[in-house]
């Protein structure tokens, strides 16, 4: 690319950063810090292809001067926790609501497929499942308890082996999406599967809705929140996919923070999912109505945060509203 046409495609962005440092523009410290990202890119393309010219000295003084402000200078809050939940991460999660309806519906496709497939081959359920967990459940229905499977170890440890066990399905899918996002919906694709497969056992078994009232208990989170972790993925893979106007390094950069961001919001409600499946979910016994209460409050708080709340506050935001 010829140095002018360097400028001339930077030149705004450069402009906008160096204002920001000057304290004549105001932007978010995320803001920030992905401008530091691009601009000390762009003095690495300067040092290779413009070398010592006014272009590189010019890239330099800034990424300098923000080096300083960023890493030497910088305070944080004492409240960014509760700030990146409130606020931060609602107002940019807004963004990915495509790459979570993608990841929504290659789940759900999937579950019919395997849903399907399980009703069309008897072998299937167990070729997905395994066998001993199709033998163990089957025990378990004959001798009347088809969900005694949620009992067998101790609460504590059990809520500790769930809430890490889908905290690395989550970051498998969302660490799958450096393969151009195929891998994220390879793990949709077989989580969906498996879903599928294990409702449809139940259902031919006439136990699906005492199955759902169970497993939904816990899963409502831990599904929705999987589908989540593949929106990260999606995120992370289309920044590699599509860059745009920024080098792909960059981009991937950019990516892999807004999707580390994604991943870092599941994680209270992984720990929700996992305590409810480790303490809660063993009591077959509760009334239906307790189990449709904390279904129903489950997939409110997942729709609410992650789908209402964020439109809301973009709304408030762009219309000046308190």
């Amino acid at each position: 690319m010829r140095e002018a046409s360097f400028i001339k495609r930077n030149k705004n962005k450069w402009l906008l950063f160096e204002n920001v440092l000057n304290k004549t523009a105001q932007v978010s410290p995320d803001k920030l810090s992905d401008l530091y990202i691009e601009v000390t890119d762009d003095l690495s393309y300067a040092k290779t292809f413009y070398p010592q010219s006014n272009t590189e000295r010019y890239l330099n003084s800034i990424a300098s001067k923000a080096h300083q402000k960023i890493y030497k200078t910088k305070k944080e809050s004492k409240n960014r926790l509760v700030t990146f939940f409130k606020t931060e991460f609602p107002l940019e999660f807004v963004k990915y609501h495509k790459q979570l309806l993608i990841a929504f519906l290659t789940f759900l496709f999937f579950t019919i497929i395997g849903a399907y497939s399980a009703s069309a081959n008897g072998d299937f359920v167990r070729l997905i499942l395994g066998d001993n967990y199709v033998n163990t459940t089957l025990d378990n229905i004959a001798k009347g308890d088809p969900m005694a499977v949620y009992k067998k170890m101790e609460e504590s440890n059990m809520f500790i082996v769930i809430t890490l066990n889908n905290i690395k399905v989550a970051m498998t899918a969302f660490v799958y999406g450096m393969l151009f996002s195929v891998g994220t919906l390879f793990i949709m694709m077989r989580n969906g599967i498996m879903l599928g497969s294990f409702l449809y056992f139940f259902y031919e078994k006439g136990l699906l809705w005492e199955s759902s009232r169970t497993i939904w208990i816990h899963g409502t989170i831990e599904i929705s929140v999987i589908i989540i972790a593949g929106c990260a993925g999606l995120v992370l893979g289309n920044g590699l996919l599509f860059p745009k106007t920024y080098t792909r390094l960059a981009s991937f950069k950019q990516s892999f923070k807004a999707g580390l961001k994604i991943m870092v919001s599941t994680i209270p409600f992984f720990i929700v999912a996992g305590f409810l499946e480790g303490f809660v979910t063993r009591h077959t016994e509760m009334p239906d109505w307790l189990a449709l209460f904390i279904i129903i409050t489950s997939f409110f708080a997942i729709i609410y945060y992650y789908v209402i709340y964020p439109i809301k506050l973009n709304k408030h935001k762009k219309y000046g509203k308190e």
